[in-house]
C-alpha cells in the first residue's frame, strides 16, 4: 500500500501537473475511440501496450476476456457494451486474449473447479463452446499446445457472443462497427491479430506500414455487413507472401494442417 500511495503522489506532482489541459478536457466528458475487452490478468495493461492516452480506450476486463451472450446474465459486461456503442458511439472493438492465460488453463480442467472455486466454474461456462470445440477436434494435443489453441479460439467464441447483442448487430448491419481479435504475448510484448483471409493470427505490426498507422485499422474480424471478411485496402497494407508463410507462428502452432485450421476457425464465419 505504501508503494501505491507513493505512486499517487508522484502522479499528482509529475504527470498530472504537466497534463492539466488534458485532464481539464476530460472533466467535461469522454470520447474514447476503442472498446478494449481483455483479461483481468495483472500482466496486461491495455493503455501500456497500445500507448494510448487517457480517454482513448473504454475498457472491459474480467477473467478470460469473456462476454456472456445477450440475455444470459445481467452482469456489467452487457451494460458496458451497450453504453460504449450506443452512448459513446464507439466504432472499433478489440477482444484481446493473452498467452499463459490462467482462466483458459482453468477452462481446460473445468470440472475440477466446481468444488474449489464454484464462482469461477460458473463464469468459465460462458466459454464452454470453446472448450467443447477444442476437446472434440484437438484431443491429441495437450499442455502448452492445447492452451494456445484454447486461447486463440476463445477470442473468436467471445466475438460470437458479442454479436448476439442487439446494439452490436444493428451497428454491424449499418456498417458502423469493426471488431478485431488480438492475442498479446506476455513474453515478447508482441500482438497477434486474427486475419480472416488467412484464418489465423499474424503479427500485428506486419499488417500495417508506418504511413498507415493513423488510418482505419485493416482486417477487421467483422466489418459493416456482419461478415467475417476484410474490407478492401491499399495493396501495401495486405499481408505479404513472406508473412503468409509465417501465418501460423505462435497461435496456433505450425503443426496444424490447413484442414485443422479451417475447423478451428469455422466459428468465425457467419451463416447467411
Amino acid at each position: 500500500m505504501k508503494k501505491l500511495i507513493k505512486g499517487l503522489r508522484e502522479f499528482q506532482s509529475s504527470y498530472f501537473s504537466t497534463h492539466q489541459e488534458l485532464f481539464e478536457q476530460l472533466s467535461h466528458g469522454q470520447k474514447p475511440r476503442v472498446l478494449f475487452i481483455t483479461c483481468s490478468d495483472s500482466r496486461i495493461d491495455p493503455n501500456l501496450i497500445t500507448q494510448a492516452q487517457l480517454g482513448e480506450l473504454f475498457v472491459i476486463r474480467n477473467a478470460g476476456n469473456i462476454i456472456p451472450p445477450f440475455g444470459a446474465t445481467n452482469g456489467g459486461e452487457g451494460a458496458t457494451i451497450e453504453y460504449a456503442v450506443q452512448a459513446l458511439d464507439i466504432r472499433q472493438i478489440i477482444v484481446c486474449g493473452h498467452s499463459h492465460c490462467g482462466a483458459m488453463k482453468g477452462l481446460m480442467k473445468l470440472d475440477s473447479l466446481r468444488e474449489e472455486m464454484p464462482l469461477v466454474h460458473d463464469w468459465l461456462k460462458y466459454a464452454q463452446a470453446t472448450r467443447r470445440l477444442v476437446l472434440d477436434h484437438y484431443s491429441q494435443y495437450s499442455g502448452e499446445e492445447l492452451l494456445e489453441i484454447i486461447i486463440a479460439e476463445n477470442i473468436l467464441t467471445q466475438i460470437e457472443n458479442l454479436r448476439t447483442y442487439p446494439v452490436i448487430r444493428s451497428k454491424l448491419y449499418q456498417r458502423q462497427l469493426n471488431i478485431y481479435a488480438w492475442i498479446y504475448q506476455i513474453e515478447t510484448g508482441e500482438v497477434l491479430a486474427y486475419d480472416p483471409q488467412k484464418h489465423g493470427y499474424v503479427l500485428l505490426h506486419n499488417q500495417v506500414t508506418p504511413s498507415e498507422i493513423d488510418e482505419i485499422p485493416i482486417s477487421p474480424l467483422a466489418n459493416g455487413n456482419g461478415d467475417y471478411s476484410t474490407k478492401t485496402q491499399p495493396e501495401a497494407s495486405q499481408p505479404s507472401d513472406e508473412l503468409a508463410v509465417r501465418i501460423d507462428q505462435g497461435f496456433p502452432m505450425t503443426s496444424l494442417s490447413p484442414e485443422q485450421m479451417e475447423r478451428i476457425y469455422r466459428g468465425s464465419r457467419v451463416k447467411k
